[in-house]
């Protein structure tokens, strides 16, 4: 049985987390921004958490499994297409990387969900770092 305390400490990771992500796509002027990672990370976490507390005699894998399925329907939605184009695929696998975030957090896998957060971030950061390298 998880703590009240611990409860609201890896809820509030999660949302966290999902905020430094959100704040990178901010910054770069995506649809999705700071409030929708937080909201995705948060969401999962407390899926995962109500999953492990209230379903103990269940298989709380299911729960993870919604959760990565129910994101892609999310992330999808932001994603457009025209002619020669598509937009909006990084913004959904950030969605989708998030909702990884939320998840290690319920979970209480704090380095996990610390590197994986910086990673995403150094990620999407990597078009803005070879766009400078061109100039």
């Amino acid at each position: 049985m998880i703590t009240d305390i611990e409860i609201f400490l890896r809820l509030i990771l999660a949302a966290f987390a999902g905020s430094l992500i959100g704040f990178e796509r901010k910054t770069v002027h995506k649809p999705a921004g700071i409030r929708t990672h937080m909201l995705v990370a948060l969401g999962s976490a407390l899926f995962a958490i109500v999953s492990i507390e209230s379903f103990a005699n269940t298989d709380p894998s299911r729960i993870a499994a919604g959760i990565v399925t129910g994101i892609g329907f999310l992330g999808a939605g932001t994603i457009f297409r025209s002619k020669n184009t598509v937009k909006g695929l990084t913004t959904a696998a950030s969605l989708w990387a998030v909702a990884g975030i939320g998840l290690t957090a319920a979970l209480g896998e704090y380095l996990l969900m610390a590197v994986s957060t910086i990673l995403i971030i150094l990620i999407l950061k990597l078009k803005k770092i070879k766009s400078l390298r061109e100039n």
